[in-house]
């Protein structure tokens, strides 16, 4: 067996669970949770676990806690929501701010404090991982627009190194046809804006069209980023 790459990877919305908090007033069924979450997520990087240094992920599913947001996001589609990306109202009352930092509390919170602990333990570069719509969400800023099959997100420069983000941008278009953009529609979430502080980051979104299975998705992604590696390594 190969050693594993120094990279940590982030999945924080491959999760279908609901919290047991909430529960009771939750109006969404399962298909709405797997839609407002990151479909083919679980397919597509779980596989990746062996081939890397860390790999974080929560079960609780996006539409409950986003991680990827910032604790202070109050928007209907921010932290703690009250609608899913389709616009679909999520529970039957209000929640209380008591109930609102208890969900924070504990599934929000231990999720970052993991990641800030790993920061340059043996690994180099993280990568948060998402899939995306084919097409833009009502509520996203690019409403009904045909997305590219890869987007890397690197804050517009300022997440990871110059050359590091060109060679991956590189080794993706290699595996993917070149249907591959820098920052567009997404140039980083919470997760890269706040732990790029830390180490090196980059979001990588990966559109759910269905021109490869995700079995294929999941290859090329590890072939993209071993790529990567063994030209920065040189």
């Amino acid at each position: 067996m190969s050693k594993p790459l120094p990279i940590l990877l982030s999945v924080p919305h491959a999760g279908h669970a609901i919290p047991d908090e909430v529960t009771a007033i939750n109006l969404l069924n399962k298909n709405q949770i797997i839609k407002d979450g990151d479909e083919g997520a679980q397919e597509i990087y779980f596989p990746l676990k062996s081939e890397v240094k860390h790999f974080i992920n929560s079960d609780i599913a996006r539409a409950f806690i986003d991680l990827n947001r910032a604790e202070n996001d109050i928007r209907k589609d921010g932290v703690v929501k009250t609608h899913t990306c389709w616009d679909e109202g999520i529970y039957s009352n209000h929640l209380s701010e008591n109930l609102t930092q208890e969900l924070l509390t504990k599934y929000y919170h231990p999720y970052h404090t993991k990641l800030s602990k790993l920061a340059n333990q043996d690994v180099i570069l993280a990568i948060d991982c998402h899939t995306m719509a084919e097409y833009g969400p009502p509520i996203s800023p690019d409403k009904g627009v045909k997305r590219p099959l890869i987007c890397l997100g690197d804050l517009n420069g300022k997440s990871c190194p110059n050359e590091w983000i060109k060679t991956l941008y590189a080794c993706f278009c290699e595996t993917f046809d070149n249907d591959v953009v820098l920052n567009k529609p997404f140039a980083g979430g919470f997760v890269t804006q706040y732990h790029h502080q830390e180490m090196p980051w980059v979001q990588l979104e990966i559109s759910r069209s269905g021109c490869f299975s995700n079995k294929e998705k999941s290859i090329k992604v590890i072939e993209a980023i071993t790529k990567w590696y063994r030209k920065i390594k040189g």
